[in-house]
């Protein structure tokens, strides 16, 4: 388990990767409004974690490990943010402060849970199979879209 600092760098990487087509170490500082030797003290910490590969003055590129864990960090926050804004009825900034304390606090479990709970009050897509936070779709969609292909 990272921190919740190298949490919001791996987020904002894969954001400016997203954004830029490429992370480097002075778009990230910028961003994140932080020094490059923090950066550089990040970047080393992902490093470690196999989230990242770096080499010195390169850019930088996320494994897929780095960007699955970006994509699951990004997706806890927009589902807490939507319990907050829309079933809550915060405001918008009171919303977003809120999302982004709870969001890596609680369990995937729960993460899971909330999910379903906001698309159905929502009335979105339902949710009621094997949704998994941890996989970019849910197992049962895989084996719909599985079952499809092989048709």
């Amino acid at each position: 388990m990272i921190s919740k600092s190298s949490e919001e760098y791996i987020k904002n990487m894969y954001i400016l990767k997203k954004q830029n087509g490429k992370i480097r170490v002075t778009d990230i500082a910028k961003k994140m409004k932080c020094s490059k030797p923090s950066v550089n003290k990040a970047i080393n910490i992902l490093k470690e974690e196999k989230l990242i590969n770096y080499e010195t003055y390169g850019t930088i590129e996320l494994t897929k490990q780095g960007e699955n864990l970006a994509k699951k960090i990004l997706e806890a926050y927009d589902i807490t943010y939507l319990f907050m804004k829309d079933v809550l009825n915060l405001d918008e900034e009171e919303a977003k402060s809120e999302a982004e304390k709870i969001k890596s606090t609680i369990s995937d479990n729960t993460i899971n849970k909330l999910a379903k709970y906001v698309h159905n009050a929502l009335g979105l897509k339902s949710l009621n199979c094997n949704y998994d936070i941890n996989n970019e779709q849910c197992r049962s969609c895989i084996k719909r879209t599985d079952v499809k292909s092989k048709i």
